[in-house]
């Protein structure tokens, strides 16, 4: 299985690294090895501030507020499976990530500003792949472990 992704940086208050894309490169490949995709899948990851993300957040969910990451799936998980057609890789979606906000949750949670942008992308694509910890406890609760399941296997552990 190999994992793509296309990043667009519309943020200027922090660098977009190759060892931070690496890092989002690894975070997504053992979430997916963990929910059994074999084959190759792409996605876009876009890079915003606070000012961004709240644009994005009012115009598609209607909440007035900033958050950390928005993920838009190209399929419906009800309806539609994932699967790669014709040799092509399966497209997943786009990501959204607020590194304004991954950097403030960072420095209230303690740990480093690459583990929050990692742990923000494998919550994404975990929604990408059709989970929504907002459908109900159980699902909360399940998405939970498995976020905690990907970062233990990247060696970045949730406290």
């Amino acid at each position: 299985m190999n994992v793509s992704f296309e990043i667009a940086n519309e943020q200027d208050k922090f660098p977009v690294t190759e060892e931070l894309t690496e890092l989002l490169r690894r975070a997504a490949a053992e979430t997916l090895d963990a929910e059994g995709i074999d084959f190759d899948c792409e996605f876009s990851i876009t890079y915003t501030d606070n000012e961004g993300i709240r644009a994005l957040n009012r115009e598609y969910r209607n909440k007035d507020s900033a958050t950390d990451v928005l993920s838009f799936p190209m399929f419906d998980p009800e309806t539609e499976e994932i699967e790669a057609l014709d040799g092509q890789p399966a497209v997943l979606g786009d990501i959204v990530i607020s590194l304004e906000r991954a950097a403030e949750q960072a420095e209230l949670y303690g740990h480093s500003f690459e583990r929050e942008v990692a742990f923000l992308c494998v919550h994404s694509v975990l929604h990408l792949l059709g989970y929504d910890h907002e459908r109900s406890v159980d699902e909360d609760k399940l998405m939970r472990e498995k976020q905690r399941a990907v970062m233990h296997a990247l060696g970045l552990e949730i406290q």
